[in-house]
């Protein structure tokens, strides 16, 4: 085995060994079968697999994520990719109203046991356009009975990935555009990590930093930087949303007593503004000082300055 696999090949890699194991497991998306997908990450799965295992689909998030709802209801274990997170709107009614409500409306009888796959976030530079490289994981925060999946490593991407497979849960996978050259060290056989587990990626005594996927490595050089500085910061990767890991966020911050979160999603409603919530309620006596939030610009989420007396607030295109 290479000692080093990048995020991409990971990528085509998780599917691929839970399909060797597990002969319900199939895959679905545009291009994935003779092209290899848009981003080379299912490279090899139609000669290994074959066409009854991995299905090319019309350009049609809807179909894509309804064929694997039904699919997911017989029994079959559906790995289903939307080829660009930000096009998941156009299949949401699948993703909010339906996939993650079977459970209930059915009593416990039926479980929709899939994962959708989709290249999330910007930053790359290749000249995509603004419907396509958007960060979109919030979205999926407010869903109940979704669960959400980010790895930063190609270990992650693939033990994660077989967490998502084995579980009866849907999960939404964001694999990060701006991650797929990254390098590491490949996990060994079955290697599964537990999905809503965090992971401490550096220790550190002065502040903590927490990030997600590709702001994990931003996360790490900021605290490599403050180190020249003589601060000494801790980096967490959260790895997930849904289940949210509170614990290992709240354990070091009696420690370091202040807490920064890192994300590229949009300030107002951020994953960040969640998990600071929880802290403000469950460890408020931990901190030592404000808690800061570093995110994506956006629309403005608070009048700009105090309203004076009798004054009219500013209309949306202020």
């Amino acid at each position: 085995m290479a000692d080093v696999i990048t995020y991409r090949e990971a990528v085509a890699e998780a599917p691929a060994r839970e399909m060797r194991r597990d002969p319900t497991v199939v895959c679905l998306g545009e291009d994935i079968a003779e092209t290899g997908g848009v981003f080379r990450t299912t490279v090899g799965l139609l000669k290994e697999f074959g066409p009854e295992r991995v299905w090319d689909t019309p350009i049609s998030e809807q179909a894509i994520v309804g064929a694997a709802m039904g699919a997911a209801m017989t029994g079959i274990r559906p790995v289903a990719e939307i080829m660009f997170s930000d096009f998941s709107a156009c299949c949401w009614d699948y993703l909010a109203n339906e996939i993650p409500k079977v459970r209930y409306m059915t009593g416990g009888q039926i479980t929709v046991s899939l994962v959708v796959r989709t290249a999330n976030g910007g930053g790359l530079g290749f000249g995509f356009g603004a419907q396509h490289s958007r960060s979109t994981e919030n979205w999926a925060l407010t869903v109940p009975g979704l669960k959400i999946a980010a790895p930063s490593t190609p270990a992650d991407a693939i033990g994660m990935l077989a967490a998502a497979v084995r579980g009866d849960d849907p999960v939404v996978f964001f694999e990060h555009k701006a991650l797929l050259a990254a390098k590491g060290p490949p996990p060994p056989p079955d290697h599964v990590v537990e999905l809503g587990r965090a992971r401490v990626v550096r220790e550190g005594d002065d502040l903590t930093l927490v990030a997600l996927a590709a702001m994990v490595p931003v996360a790490l050089e900021a605290a490599r930087r403050l180190a020249e500085e003589g601060i000494d910061a801790e980096v967490i990767d959260l790895r997930g949303l849904i289940p949210l890991d509170t614990a290992t966020v709240l354990g070091p911050l009696g420690r370091t007593s202040r807490l920064v979160t890192v994300e590229e999603n949009p300030y107002q409603g951020g994953w960040g503004a969640t998990l600071v919530s929880v802290v403000a309620d469950e460890g408020f006596g931990l901190l030592d000082a404000p808690v800061r939030r570093v995110a994506g610009s956006a629309c403005r989420c608070r009048s700009p300055t105090p309203l004076k007396s009798g004054s009219s607030p500013p209309s949306a295109g202020s």
